[in-house]
């Protein structure tokens, strides 16, 4: 198989005999890209059906789905500037908040429709990726492998078997329209062609901002496959979108407290973090097994192998760049991978994660390119094993997704297996306790949590939560020194302080219980149940115009409080405010009409206004 040099587009396309009507070729190849299509959709498919019946899991699903009301009620005109003017969860994508209210308006909460919309939109991709290349490289076979690979690669079933990753799907989508829209402007350069490319390319940024390093992409692609240089000014614009959503990101992340500083995680351990990672995903490309939801960040320095990571990544990627003109693909697919995985490799640390596999969903893409052109030419005296290759790895990866999408059937299934893979996995046993305990398995609860909390002493959600079953096991006092030790390490967790105000509680301490609440209003102030229980713990001190003020505040933020309407009531009328007890009193009943307590209470306000 002869080289060719940047600048040349391969003609691989099969062409037809000297003796063969030209359009009998052309409706040849079109019958082949169809049943190519066919063979890509329904591979999707034959791994992914079976999420229909899967659940929404407890791991960012209710943040996303099951516990947000605006995504709840569906698509609203109150729901479409929420979804552009909000920063929830730490995050700005307007058109994947849209995706989730538009399956709840279709479907609502059934889980396995908004699975398959995941699964739809990854097929969708899918189609794109092959046409693209095909078009742009004429390796129809090539092409369609490469697709084949994203198709059904165990890496991306994070990406598509987990409802709170529909930003992945939908952005993913929309960087296959683009690269279809740039591959159609440059085929027939044109003001309006460019336009849309930039128009779809906005849009991939408003699902999801892993779109950042799309414009670094189409240069590449514009030296191979397309064979035009590098055109920097056209791709200004591209660029200046690019920044625009970064900043935006940037922000989003910050206000929501999801940028990890560099006392948490210090530059060194990020660098050696970062350098491993690019080689891990680089072998679970080829060997994609012990995969799991989370993995924990190191906790001892990995000099070590950080440096024969690096010297890994140096060696490859300069013998990208001396292959540059004799395997042009290779240079674009190698550069493709190590630039779209910059943004998510942990330098600009998010979240506490050391890596995760739906962080490949675009950048295996590149690797998948570099392979599928280079090992064809190292094979090229045997055919038939390279058509058997490309067999063995396209069912090997359909049976390995296959069984990898069984473990996102529901929250305990998925927790399980990510102990499994990772037995120091403290976030996967603190996310199955709190699953076990809404079970009512407390026993089987208290286990898992005090295993995450022995792994990671400092991890404060773990501490809080087992401070509280404690408490509801009946060892307060144990339950106390947890809770003290989680506001102790994270002064600023609000959780933590209305747990161990809600404890105290239990323990007649007002006075302490009351200084709890008081930090967690401070520190959340639209905590309705903070303001109601620090208005309990006043009304115990007797500091009655202090606590109607809580209860107020509870009425304010949570209007159909029965119980805070009646406490209220309560306060007011043992401050000599009669009139407004009553009204107090006649709303708890309006909103709980068999509510006995509040009509006594009313009965007896109301014998105090009789003369």
């Amino acid at each position: 198989m002869s080289s060719y040099r940047s600048g040349q587009v391969r003609k691989t396309r099969e062409r037809p005999s000297s003796t063969e009507p030209k359009t009998t070729a052309g409706a040849s190849k079109l019958g082949v890209d169809f049943w190519i299509y066919v063979l890509l959709f329904f591979s999707v498919f034959a791994v992914y059906a079976q999420v229909k019946t899967h659940d929404f899991v407890s791991y960012d699903d209710p943040v996303y789905v099951t516990d947000n009301s605006q995504v709840r009620a569906g698509l609203t005109g109150e729901g479409v500037v929420w979804a552009f003017t909000t920063f929830h969860d730490a995050n700005w994508f307007p058109l994947t908040w849209l995706s989730h209210m538009v399956d709840c308006q279709l479907f609502g909460v059934d889980s396995g429709w908004h699975h398959l919309t995941n699964v739809f939109l990854h097929a969708l991709s899918t189609l794109l990726l092959f046409a693209v290349f095909s078009h742009m490289t004429g390796a129809r076979w090539r092409s369609a492998l490469v697709a084949l690979v994203f198709a059904v690669h165990p890496l991306h079933v994070e990406s598509v078997a987990w409802i709170a990753e529909r930003k992945d799907v939908l952005s993913g989508l929309f960087w296959m329209l683009t690269l279809w829209a740039y591959a159609t402007y440059v085929a027939r350069p044109g003001r309006a062609r460019y336009l849309l490319a930039m128009f779809v390319f906005c849009l991939g940024l408003m699902a999801k901002p892993m779109l950042v390093t799309l414009p670094v992409v189409l240069l590449l692609l514009d030296y191979w496959p397309l064979g035009r240089g590098f055109r920097w000014l056209e791709k200004l614009p591209f660029f200046a979108a690019s920044l625009a959503a970064s900043m935006i990101t940037y922000i989003a992340h910050q206000k929501g407290g999801a940028v990890a500083t560099f006392e948490l995680i210090p530059f060194t351990t990020r660098f050696e973090n970062a350098l491993i990672t690019y080689v891990v995903y680089t072998l679970q490309t080829f060997w994609p097994a012990h995969l799991a939801v989370f993995y924990p960040y190191p906790l001892k320095s990995l000099i070590v192998p950080a440096i024969f990571a690096g010297i890994t990544l140096v060696g490859i990627t300069v013998l990208a760049v001396w292959m540059r003109s004799q395997r042009p693909y290779f240079f674009v697919g190698w550069f493709w991978y190590a630039i779209t995985l910059l943004p998510v490799i942990g330098l600009i640390q998010t979240g506490s994660q050391a890596r995760a596999d739906r962080y490949t969903y675009i950048p295996m893409i590149g690797l998948a390119i570099a392979l599928v052109w280079v090992i064809p030419e190292v094979l090229e005296p045997w055919p038939k094993l390279q058509v058997a290759m490309a067999a063995a790895v396209g069912v090997s990866c359909m049976a390995l997704t296959w069984f990898q999408v069984q473990y996102w059937r529901d929250s305990i299934s998925l927790y399980k297996h990510a102990i499994d893979v990772v037995p120091a996995n403290y976030l996967a046993r603190f996310n199955l306790g709190a699953v076990l305990e809404a079970q009512g398995k407390s026993d089987e609860a208290v286990i898992q949590l005090r295993e995450a909390v022995s792994e990671r002493p400092y991890y404060v959600p773990a501490r809080a939560e087992l401070g509280q079953l404690l408490a509801g096991q009946g060892h307060p006092d144990e339950a106390v020194r947890e809770l003290q030790t989680a506001v102790h390490l994270r002064p600023d967790d609000a959780i933590a302080h209305f747990r161990l105000g809600s404890v105290l509680g239990t323990l007649a301490r007002s006075s302490e219980a009351a200084a709890e609440f008081s930090q967690a209003v401070r520190l959340q102030p639209d905590n309705a149940d903070a303001h109601f229980d620090l208005g309990i713990a006043l009304a115990q001190q007797g500091k009655l115009q202090e606590a109607a003020r809580e209860f107020s505040e509870t009425v304010r933020l949570r209007r159909d409080d029965a119980d805070a309407h009646f406490n209220l009531g309560i306060a007011l009328a043992r401050t000599g405010q009669i009139d407004q007890a009553i009204m107090q009193f006649s709303e708890a009943l309006r909103i709980r009409p068999n509510f006995a307590e509040a009509r006594q209470a009313l009965n007896h306000a109301t014998s105090l206004k009789q003369p």
